[in-house]
């Protein structure tokens, strides 16, 4: 099995931490269980899977709800898709689904399967290897195709993505080398005498045709045409792209990589290790009991970065204070009892409930300046908490009186 003989192929020395694989929308639950299967006896800590549309478009820089017109011609197949992506308009973003943690099997462990919903979709089995075929049928008519052959007829066929015409030598078994010659113009009419574009046309009115049975109207805004593949590189589809689907973006810079490039984007939004390994609160005055307690911000478990700041008013504590302190601390859990020391013998004494403890932090925050100074009991700042790629807590905010926009800071390590 190739996945078997890749794992096997390794250099030495060499164990990934994390492996990423991608499936048809189609067979997704399928692949899922078979995954699991083939990759039980890889020892990698995290395996994952993502559905190959929404990487090929997160890939090419697509955000989330993205309507896609995904063209995937490879080497054996020719693939149309239109496609919604997960997320956009206050949905959940896509992510990659993690199906093995640090060893632990994940499988079981109630993911929803998120996929890119296909809208329509139309397949050929036609890919790259053929259109090799026709190359060296073209210009070698009376010699059977063989594989030094064929590789000869591709390197032509990806020169001609470059250039206006393309050049390599061809060394035949027991026979002196051959220059074989081909231009773009006389590669592209070998492509429409044998019917590509007339199957482009037909493939992509089946893909509409499933479209509108989704309810979706054919002038439907799409958001971008997505190529991948290598045979997708060959100007004549990008033109053809062009004129079947006029005033629609082609994000087509990254067609043989969007698919790896977005499925590894997509996979650090589900590591188990990008959560908080400790939460943060911060201590506030409470008006109510004329006391000051502590607020939770983050909690341990809770995933970062953060997608939206955590917003939270403060008010003053006294007449005429010039200044809010930052107090940070860190919870120290919800365990219950705690360990005393009677005549030198450690006890457990349980703790009355609500009073779980916090450790300020050692170096706090500069405090934040109030001009003018502020009133008891008046609402005065406005901070917005976030944590960013790198586990940092940052405050932004306004001050409710002078209106002034406080400077974003870093506030320090969070995890």
């Amino acid at each position: 099995m190739l996945l078997h003989r890749i794992w096997r192929a390794l250099p030495p020395g060499v164990e990934p931490d994390r492996l990423v694989l991608t499936a048809p929308i189609e067979a997704y639950r399928s692949y899922r269980q078979w995954l699991r299967e083939v990759c039980g006896s890889f020892a990698v800590p995290e395996l994952a899977l993502v559905d190959e549309p929404t990487a090929a478009a997160i890939g090419a820089g697509l955000p989330p709800g993205s309507r896609v017109l995904v063209v995937d011609f490879g080497g054996g197949t020719l693939d149309l898709s239109l496609v919604q992506l997960e997320g956009g308009e206050g949905r959940v973003a896509p992510i990659a689904q993690l199906l093995r943690f640090a060893g632990r099997d994940l499988v079981a462990s109630g993911q929803a399967l998120r996929c890119a919903r296909v809208l329509g979709k139309a397949g050929l089995r036609l890919g790259g290897r053929d259109i090799d075929r026709w190359i060296a049928a073209e210009l070698v008519p009376d010699t059977r195709s063989d594989g030094e052959l064929l590789r000869t007829a591709e390197a032509l066929k990806c020169q001609l993505s470059e250039v206006e015409e393309a050049v390599r030598l061809w060394s035949p078994a027991g026979l002196p080398a051959r220059e074989l010659r081909l231009s773009r113009r006389r590669f592209e009419a070998l492509l429409e005498e044998r019917g590509l574009l007339a199957q482009l046309d037909t493939l992509l009115e089946a893909v509409w045709a499933g479209a509108r049975r989704e309810g979706l109207a054919r002038g439907a805004a799409i958001d971008a045409v997505l190529p991948v593949g290598g045979s997708s590189r060959i100007p004549l589809i990008y033109r053809w792209l062009q004129e079947r689907c006029p005033g629609v973006p082609l994000r087509g810079e990254r067609p043989v990589e969007a698919v790896a490039l977005g499925a590894l984007a997509l996979t650090p939004g589900v590591r188990l290790r990008d959560v908080l390994s400790r939460g943060v609160s911060l201590r506030c005055w409470d008006r109510r009991s004329g006391t000051h307690r502590w607020h939770p911000l983050f909690v341990a478990g809770q995933g970062w970065p953060t997608s939206d700041p955590l917003e939270i008013v403060l008010a003053c504590s006294h007449e005429g204070q010039g200044a809010i302190e930052l107090v940070l601390g860190e919870p120290l859990g919800e365990v219950r009892s705690e360990v005393v020391f009677r005549d030198g013998v450690p006890q457990l004494r349980q703790r009355p409930a609500g009073e779980a403890a916090v450790a300020p932090w050692r170096q706090a925050p500069a405090p934040l300046p109030l001009q003018p100074p502020g009133q008891a009991g008046q609402d005065r700042l406005r901070l917005c908490f976030s944590i960013d790629t790198e586990a940092r807590l940052w405050l932004e905010g306004e001050d409710l009186v002078s209106k002034a926009p406080l400077e974003p800071r870093c506030l320090g390590p969070v995890c």
